[in-house]
């Protein structure tokens, strides 16, 4: 745990170890830039759960394992600046916006967007993915081959756009949009890390497409202010968004604020979706659970909604275990900005802290046979995630990305859908799909290629899935008692929604605990909004 005292000036504890092999000017980067996973699964293996390298000139601490996770997660931005480690993004978001904002500001404008991730809007965006993927598909014919990774990044730039940020992306600028959003997602290089403005062609294409895509911005707010009919997306809620102050954002901030929202739901949720239908048709057997559960579960022609969506776990265990071998970002970063202790170690000011998804995410002793696809890990009687901050896929704390709810429901719709009507089998051997580490978001590597075939008939169940009955808790609990972690609260709202009697969440996020230790007739609710909260900020003890 992390024993910082912020009133202390004078430093305890030694020095993390370091890694031996550094060279002169480039450090650690040449082994670390060929597989950075391989390099830090080295680092862990050799110097244990928390251990020093270098990236040219900065020094870097890794941390990796549940409770150097807590201590990373939990830490206090003046202490571990979340903001300093991402000036990757500045040119991509923009000067003043998220992670170059003063932290008062960038609090409030991540406000502004959460209203889009409550569960309320959440429970409208099942039906328009499901449109999106209808629309995909609908001239595959009855067999084919396709790159399911271009296949993915197609649909969920589509799903994304639509959901989060209108008709205007998804129908008015569909192509263009997709060209500026492939130009800023390519200036995430992990050069920018060091050296965000140098003259290379793909950073001058990336400043190009954030100037046109303010230019597109501007226009589209005109428009918009003519309409009497004001739309519900992420977009007009920022139009209409205002700080503290008064002041409304600038179409600067706008454009920065729109790019966060799309690259939180599209960025990594392309090469997860691309992972899980891969793991899936290497693995016959897994496949065939997931298709009976969805096929008993909806039927021919079942409508797929946000709580239909809910009830399918041997879906949603195999897409936690596609995150758990395959997380989307390598590392997680922090500018330490006060001298910090963990575990008799202090690392200096003017560090850089990162945490490890990939890394703790094969940690034997909380993942047995680490390297073993097993979706089972997460059935209740296993729950080898339990363990706080041991899965940490979309990262945790109070900085865990807003959109993993949004993400979560993207990939399950979608396969709902394209699972239940082909089949797919690799072309290549199964081998050579693997993860392409060149890129700072990791997805498998080009070309991805399957074949797909038509299922003609969708057998329908014979019997229905077992459902809980719940009596198994009932027994003979005299009460409960529920607590809040106000510091992984983000204020989804999530709770509410599952228990009005129970939890109140207002405008700018808050919640208030309306009954702490609430009669035995609403542990069914109570423990629905602990099981569904986003955040796990949730937790209900019974007695």
């Amino acid at each position: 745990m992390n024993t910082t005292n912020p009133e202390k000036t004078v430093s305890l504890g030694k020095e993390p170890p370091k890694m031996p092999g550094a060279l002169p000017i480039l450090g650690h980067m040449l082994r670390f830039g060929k597989n950075p996973f391989q390099y830090m699964m080295t680092l862990r293996n050799t110097l244990g759960e928390i251990g020093e390298f270098r990236m040219f000139h900065q020094k870097m601490v890794l941390m990796t394992g549940p409770e150097a996770n807590e201590a990373f997660f939990r830490a206090a931005d003046v202490q571990l600046d979340q903001s300093q480690a991402y000036k990757i993004m500045t040119p991509i978001f923009g000067k003043g916006v998220v992670f170059d904002a003063p932290p008062h500001k960038k609090d409030q404008q991540l406000k502004m967007l959460m209203p889009v991730l409550r569960d309320k809007p959440m429970r409208g965006y099942a039906q328009v993915i499901v449109k999106e993927v209808e629309q995909m598909v609908a001239d595959w014919g009855d067999s084919g081959e396709i790159d399911i990774l271009e296949f993915m990044k197609e649909l969920t730039i589509y799903t994304s756009s639509h959901c989060l940020l209108g008709d205007e992306f998804r129908y008015e600028l569909n192509e263009e949009f997709a060209k500026i959003y492939h130009d800023l997602e390519k200036g995430v290089n992990p050069l920018a890390f060091v050296f965000p403005y140098l003259p290379l062609p793909v950073f001058r294409r990336r400043d190009r497409a954030r100037v046109r895509l303010q230019e597109l911005v501007t226009g589209i707010i005109a428009k918009r202010a003519q309409k009497a009919e004001k739309s519900e997306d992420a977009f007009q809620l920022l139009i209409e968004a205002k700080y503290d102050d008064g002041s409304h954002l600038s179409a600067h901030e706008i454009t920065g604020m729109l790019i966060g929202t799309i690259f939180a739901g599209h960025h990594t949720t392309a090469g997860t979706a691309a992972w899980t239908l891969l793991e899936l048709a290497r693995r016959p057997e897994q496949l065939n659970l997931v298709l009976k559960e969805l096929d008993t579960h909806f039927g021919v022609d079942g409508e797929v909604t946000f709580q239909s969506l809910r009830e399918i776990p041997a879906l949603e265990n195999t897409i936690k275990e596609v995150l758990r071998l395959h997380p989307p970002l390598i590392f997680l970063i922090r500018k330490v900005m006060k001298d910090f202790h963990f575990k008799g170690y202090t690392i200096k000011a003017g560090k850089y802290v990162c945490a490890s998804p990939r890394v703790s995410h094969r940690i034997a002793e909380v993942f047995p046979d680490p390297e073993k696809f097993d979706p089972d890990r997460y059935s209740e009687a296993r729950q080898e995630d339990a363990k706080p901050f041991s899965w940490i896929a979309f990262g945790g704390g109070k900085h865990k990305c807003t959109g993993n709810a949004f993400a979560m429901l993207q990939l399950k719709a979608i396969f709902s859908i394209l699972l239940r009507r082909y089949t797919f089998e690799l072309i290549d051997d199964k081998d050579n799909y693997q993860d392409d580490f060149t890129q700072m978001v990791v997805q498998p590597v080009s070309p991805c290629r399957v074949r797909y075939k038509k299922r003609m008939e969708i057998k329908e169940a014979v019997a229905e899935l077992e459902k809980e009955s719940g009596q198994e808790v009932a027994q003979q609990v005299s009460g409960l008692h529920i607590k809040i972690d106000r510091e992984l609260c983000q204020g989804h709202a999530t709770c509410m929604a599952e228990a009005p009697e129970l939890f109140k969440v207002d405008d700018a996020g808050n919640v208030t605990v309306l009954q702490e230790n609430p009669s035995q007739d609403l542990l069914t609710k109570a423990q629905q909004a602990e099981k569904y909260c986003p955040t796990k900020a949730i937790s209900i003890e019974l007695k």
